[in-house]
């Protein structure tokens, strides 16, 4: 039984890899920045630094979600408090395709420099981005998504399969040392994975293309932070150019088993009602 710090836990990996752990006879400590306000665990905050060694402290391994707009120096401070504290295992959440450019991506370098023992998770886009209410599910609802996507084609990968990864790299050694790249089994446009999604609740779903600057203005005049909505129209905008169109077989080689299918993912959420408008 291992005492494992994970951090992020309300969040879309974060909350089903708790779960996961517990199950397995760990001893679980969820942090998040709402805990002891809106929700139970432990208060862990970015921006106040007098909540990283009360989260550290006892823990063995951490699962590491650190946030689009965190610097390299908070990443690698929090690195060091973890060693500081006797943490021995680091599973960082990451971002597919950061090795285009060679070297050790600088977001990961804290970790995998760290001495620790360490696992790299790089999923694609997310499957559960269609249902989630901080993301495409207005648009979902209201029967037209637009994006800079355009006809690019996304192997969206089902946070299940995130978690499923994350779990195994925080109990086993065996997966130290390794970089997963997570997609699921194949690639779809953006329209395609409406048409699934409207098939299977009875409704016309659209998909339009957006400009890239139209579509960071959106966003902002919806509340977004202005570098947050660029970097993602230019995420989107990547696959319209075809950047994100292949396959990864990290879901296999950390689990011997094939990723689950965006298919499956429809049929597991339409019945909780999260797309009926």
């Amino acid at each position: 039984m291992t005492q494992i710090l994970v951090l992020g836990a309300t969040g879309k990996t974060g909350s089903r890899v708790v779960p996961r752990l517990t199950s397995l006879g760990h001893t679980v400590r969820s942090a998040s920045r709402s805990a002891g306000t809106r929700s139970a665990g432990i208060r862990f905050d970015w921006t106040d630094r007098s909540t990283w060694d009360p989260a550290l402290a006892g823990a063995e391994a951490v699962y590491f979600v650190p946030t689009e707009t965190l610097g390299l120096p908070e990443r690698a401070e929090l690195v060091d408090r973890a060693k500081a504290a006797g943490v021995r295992r680091i599973v960082q959440l990451s971002v597919r395709g950061l090795d285009a450019e060679g070297g050790v991506p600088e977001t990961e370098a804290a970790v995998r420099e760290s001495g620790l023992e360490w696992t790299m998770l790089r999923p694609c886009w997310f499957s559960q981005d269609f249902s989630a209410p901080d993301f495409f599910l207005p648009a979902v609802l209201a029967g037209e998504l637009a994006t800079p996507a355009g006809d690019g084609r996304e192997p969206f990968v089902d946070v299940e399969d995130i978690a499923d990864v994350a779990a195994a790299a925080l109990t086993d050694a065996r997966h130290a040392g390794r970089t997963y790249e997570l997609s699921g089994p194949r690639a779809l446009s953006f329209a395609e994975a409406l048409t699934l999604i409207g098939t299977a609740v009875g409704r016309e779903l659209r998909h339009r293309h957006q400009d890239p600057a139209a579509y960071a203005a959106a966003q902002v005049a919806s509340g977004h932070a202005a570098a947050d909505a660029e970097a993602i129209a230019a995420f989107l905008d990547g696959i319209r150019r075809g950047e994100d169109d292949y396959v990864s077989t990290g879901v296999q080689e950390a689990l011997g088993r094939a990723p689950r299918s965006f298919e499956e993912y429809v049929r597991a959420t339409a019945p909780t009602g999260v797309w009926n408008a």
